[in-house]
């Protein structure tokens, strides 16, 4: 299979491009704080986006791009397989922060180290914009907290209070970007 890694273009994000993109995650474990103390928890859903979902979901990475945003992608033999997203401008004071807003990784390419090249894009992007770190609001479950672990994320050290009102149950993360 021929894999392309490519930055996307405004002009090109739209709901068509994500035709061949399957998000589905059926979760049963997710990691919960409570008093203090990260537990899992049994917590089972499908996770699935709808068409509407793709709509609001090419628009936000269309503003990211037109923001001065990076948007990066996978294509499989021409088809979107995976992407991530990283928002322009710092936060967080001492911090350094750059909000990495989006990493998916269809389900039929899971397991093929495609999600850690798209973080290791991520990481190297915002280095370059001069970010200390990556911030990420991330989905709980058990699986994608393994892959942030793997990535070297760790529980952030200062919340993003509206990334935690907007995905209460979310783990927010944070990646040192270390110099090389």
């Amino acid at each position: 299979m021929d894999l392309q890694y490519r930055n996307l273009t405004a002009d090109e994000i739209c709901p068509e491009l994500f035709g061949h993109f399957i998000r589905y995650q059926a979760v049963t474990k997710c990691w919960r704080k409570i008093d203090g103390e990260w537990v899992i928890k049994d917590a089972p859903f499908i996770d699935d986006w709808k068409e509407k979902d793709y709509e609001v979901l090419a628009g936000c990475l269309k503003n990211t791009v037109l923001t001065g945003g990076f948007v990066y992608a996978v294509f499989a033999d021409g088809k979107l397989k995976g992407f991530t997203s990283v928002e322009p401008g710092l936060f967080g004071g001492v911090h350094g922060y750059m909000d990495l807003s989006s990493i998916h990784v269809s389900k039929d390419m899971r397991g093929e180290g495609i999600g850690a090249e798209l973080f290791d894009a991520a990481k190297a992007w915002a280095k370059e914009k001069g970010a200390k770190k990556l911030y990420i609001s991330a989905h709980s479950a058990v699986e994608s907290q393994a892959f942030y672990k793997k990535m070297g994320c760790v529980e952030a050290q200062l919340y993003h209070q509206g990334h935690v009102e907007k995905e209460p149950f979310d783990c927010q993360l944070e990646c040192i970007l270390h110099s090389s």
